[in-house]
């Protein structure tokens, strides 16, 4: 089991100018990570090869792991024209991902935010034919390069675990898993030690996040927060500090004999640096006391 950081963590400090993404792989290295996730927010790699190239040498030379590759993609395109060019664009990241000598990579498979009208079960299923046939084009592509592509729990129509396993049975790739987010079922409604548990077989990458929970009767106020589906308040938490079950879900995860890499996403109203550091230091203190 490697922990480590997902560069999103970090956007605040990478869209101010402090760091640079080749700041944050010495970040996570001089913090006592052990892999990067890159998430392009803040940086762009696929249209700037050169720094790609100088990315995956200085990672290499720190001995820090280049462990997964999240975008946003969105399958349920309105014309085949508009579908093929999509295909074509996470074409471009799957190459990109060989190129930096990674073999994981998340894609998105519909727009990350909607309308309520959107978030129903009828649009999942009626979006479901382009969901399944668009994440079938990438997985067969990237499978030349020996390249695992995953669907999170991520995005409010495909986000409860259900759905996620739907796709992944509609799917059927030997190497199109999930990329398990501890947290993201809370978006939905979906309790985190249930979402767990049933996603947990088909993980190939685990993210920890923490939120804070308010229900829709408790408006909390000014501050980051934002509503689930069904209108209850979540803010991003440290991982350890919110009111997900931290110990009890590294507990169903250790048992369950996984050992690959686990990623810290921050979310939270803290100092990025400050929540990114105090969570990957929580997360490993609470992964050796379980």
């Amino acid at each position: 089991m490697k922990i480590g950081l997902s560069s999103y963590s970090l956007l605040p400090a990478l869209k101010s100018e402090k760091m640079t993404i080749l700041d944050v792989v010495q970040w996570v290295k001089d913090n006592g990570g052990e892999h990067l996730e890159l998430v392009p927010y803040g940086y762009t790699l696929v249209d700037n090869l050169e720094l790609a190239d100088a990315l995956r040498d200085k990672a290499s030379s720190l001995g820090i792991d280049l462990s997964n590759y999240s975008i946003p993609a969105n399958f349920v395109q309105e014309t085949e024209e508009e579908f093929e060019a999509e295909m074509e664009r996470v074409k471009q990241h799957v190459d990109l991902v060989h190129r930096l000598g990674m073999r994981h990579m998340r894609h998105d498979v519909t727009a990350f935010t909607l309308p309520p009208e959107k978030m129903t079960i009828e649009y999942f299923e009626n979006s479901l034919p382009l969901i399944v046939r668009g994440s079938q084009i990438i997985a067969d592509y990237a499978a030349n390069y020996g390249i695992t592509t995953t669907i999170e729990n991520h995005g409010f129509s495909v986000q409860a675990s259900d759905r996620v396993q739907r796709v992944l049975a509609e799917v059927n790739r030997h190497n199109f898993k999930t990329t398990l987010d501890v947290g993201n079922f809370m978006c939905v409604d979906e309790a985190p030690l249930v979402g767990v548990r049933k996603n947990l077989p088909y993980a190939s990458l685990i993210h920890f996040k923490d939120f804070y929970f308010r229900p829709y009767y408790q408006d909390p106020g000014e501050g980051n927060w934002f509503r689930t589906t069904n209108g209850n308040y979540l803010r991003g938490a440290i991982v350890g500090h919110g009111d997900i079950e931290i110990r009890e879900i590294i507990k169903l995860i250790k048992n369950s004999g996984y050992d690959g890499y686990v990623t810290v996403e921050f979310e939270g109203m803290e100092d990025c640096e400050i929540g990114s550091r105090i969570g990957m230091n929580n997360l490993r203190k609470l992964w050796n006391e379980m």
